[in-house]
C-alpha cells in the first residue's frame, strides 16, 4: 500500500511516499481504509527522533495518530464494528511505526468511535488528537460550570477545541493569543487577551480575584503565568512540559486513547456545539509541507492529509 515514509530521524525532507505491506488483521483488530489523516505537532517531533525515550520506535516508520476513515476488516472478536462502518480515531499504540499517514491502519476498539454521516472525513481526522487532549485537560483541573478558566494558545489545534468545549461546560473562558486571532476567540466565546510580558495584567483586568483553572498548550512562561494567576495552582495544566507545571505545583495531561471521551466529543461536532477548525488540507504526497508549515508554530486549527 502506498505511505508517507521515514528511515531516519531529521527534518521533512525525511518523508517520503513509498511502499509498506498492508497491516495483518488480529483477532481483536480492525483494519481501516484511510480517508484522512490529520497532522499534530507530536508528528515532527517523532520524525525528528525526540520521543524516542517516551515511546519506542522501529525505523522505518509511518508516522501520524489520527485518522478517519471506512472499515475495511474486522477480527473475529471485534463488537461493535462491522465492514463498512465510517470511524476515527486516536490510533495512538505502545510503539512508533505503523501509523496513519497510509493508505490502510490497523486499529482496536479502544481508539476508534463512530463518526456521524454528518461530520466531513477531513473534520473528524483533525478531531482525534487535539480534542482528547482538550478534553482530558478541562477534566485534569475539573473546569465547569460558574468557573473562569485561561487557556493559552486559545486559537491553536487544541486551544480552539478547549475553549469550545468549556464554554458548553458552562465555563467563562479568557484565551491568549495574537491580536490578529482576537475575533475569532471572540466568535467561539471566549475574552481574548495577547500574550506576551503583558499578559498576567490583562487578565487581573478582566478576573481581578484570579482565574479557577488554566490550561497551557504552549509551555515556557505560559505555565508560571498562569500558576501565577491561578486562586490555586494545583488546577493548572500543561500538556506540554511535566517538569515545569509540576514544580509550580500544577499537573502534567498526557493525552490517551479514550473510545468513549472520543465518542461524546463527535456527537458534539456533529450537533454544532464544537466546530473544528481545518486550517488546510494537503494531499497524502504533500506530507512534508503540511510539517513545515505546521512547524511555523502559526497555524490557527488544523491541517489534514487527504487520500
Amino acid at each position: 500500500m502506498r505511505a508517507i515514509l521515514q528511515d531516519e530521524f531529521g527534518g521533512p525532507d525525511v518523508l517520503y511516499v513509498g511502499e509498506r505491506e498492508r497491516p495483518l488483521l488480529a483477532p481483536e483488530g480492525i483494519i481501516v481504509d484511510v480517508r484522512a489523516a490529520g497532522v499534530n505537532p507530536v508528528d515532527f517531533k517523532v520524525r525528528e527522533g525526540y520521543l524516542q525515550k517516551a515511546f519506542p520506535t522501529v525505523l522505518p516508520l509511518v508516522p501520524g495518530w489520527d485518522v478517519s476513515g471506512v472499515v475495511a476488516a474486522v477480527g473475529p472478536a471485534v463488537r461493535g464494528y462491522a465492514k463498512g462502518d465510517e470511524v476515527l480515531g486516536y490510533v495512538r499504540k505502545d510503539f512508533v511505526s505503523d501509523g496513519t499517514y497510509a493508505e490502510q491502519v490497523s486499529a482496536s476498539t479502544r481508539h476508534l468511535a463512530h463518526k456521524p454521516a454528518g461530520v466531513s472525513f477531513e473534520v473528524a481526522a483533525a478531531l482525534p488528537l487535539a480534542g482528547l487532549t482538550a478534553q482530558q485537560s478541562l477534566d485534569t483541573v475539573g473546569v465547569g460550570d460558574g468557573d473562569t478558566v485561561l487557556v493559552h494558545a486559545a486559537a491553536g489545534g487544541v486551544g480552539h477545541l478547549a475553549v469550545q468545549i468549556a464554554v458548553a461546560r458552562g465555563a467563562r473562558v479568557i484565551g491568549t493569543a495574537s491580536v490578529k486571532n482576537h475575533e475569532y476567540l471572540r466568535s467561539l466565546g471566549a475574552e481574548p487577551v495577547e500574550y506576551g510580558d503583558a499578559l498576567v495584567p490583562a487578565v487581573r483586568e478582566l478576573a481581578p480575584g484570579g482565574v479557577d483553572a488554566a490550561l497551557d498548550y504552549v509551555g515556557g512562561d505560559a505555565i508560571t503565568a498562569s500558576a501565577e494567576l491561578a486562586k490555586d495552582a494545583g488546577r493548572t495544566t500543561s500538556n506540554v512540559d511535566p517538569k515545569a507545571v509540576r514544580e509550580v505545583g500544577g499537573l502534567y495531561c498526557f493525552v490517551q486513547p479514550d473510545a468513549e471521551g472520543l465518542s461524546r466529543l463527535v456527537a458534539m461536532v456533529a450537533d454544532g456545539t464544537v466546530v473544528v477548525q481545518v486550517a488546510k488540507t494537503f494531499p497524502l504526497e504533500q506530507a512534508a509541507d503540511a510539517h513545515r508549515e505546521q512547524e511555523t508554530g502559526h497555524v490557527n486549527g488544523k491541517l489534514v492529509l487527504t487520500l
